[in-house]
């Protein structure tokens, strides 16, 4: 389900309503949560948040004139999307992330290697998604991009 939008606002006011109320609860969770330093962007088509390019000006290895990527919150057809790049690139980060799910005993997790596929009918764990979004600082988020770059 792709949505055409120019700013985050747009993308969030293109939310079908019967997912709007989850979708704005989940971005509002990243929000609160987020570490300070991590800038709000529209990467990719969906609403982010990113290592602004006067943090880390090398920029993204893809597109060099576009901020660092870290989470981004996307309207799929059957799901909503949550895309943490920190589990995609730590075995740590995606092993503490899957124990502490387990024990929320509120059905399998549906994920991919960066995708956490989120369905509004469900429980969705906002708290552990809170505590997920907390887990790297801007600095932190850096050095392990750097790391695992070749």
């Amino acid at each position: 389900m792709k949505i055409e939008a120019k700013s985050v606002e747009d993308y969030i006011h293109s939310i079908p309503q019967e997912r709007l109320e989850v979708f704005n609860k989940l971005w509002n969770t990243i929000k609160k949560s987020i570490p300070y330093g991590f800038e709000e962007y529209l990467s990719y088509g969906f609403p982010s948040f990113v290592v602004p390019l006067k943090i880390y000006p090398q920029g993204y290895h893809c597109k060099k004139n576009e901020p660092l990527p870290f989470i981004s919150l996307g309207n799929q057809k059957n799901f909503i999307a949550l895309y943490h790049l920190g589990i995609y690139s730590s075995t740590q980060l995606l092993e503490w992330f899957q124990e502490e799910y387990k024990k929320l005993n509120i059905g399998k997790l549906d994920m991919g290697k960066s995708c956490i596929r989120l369905k509004p009918d469900r429980t969705i764990p906002y708290e552990l998604i809170g505590e997920l979004c907390s887990k790297l600082s801007v600095q932190e988020w850096v050095e392990l991009y750097n790391s695992k770059r070749i």
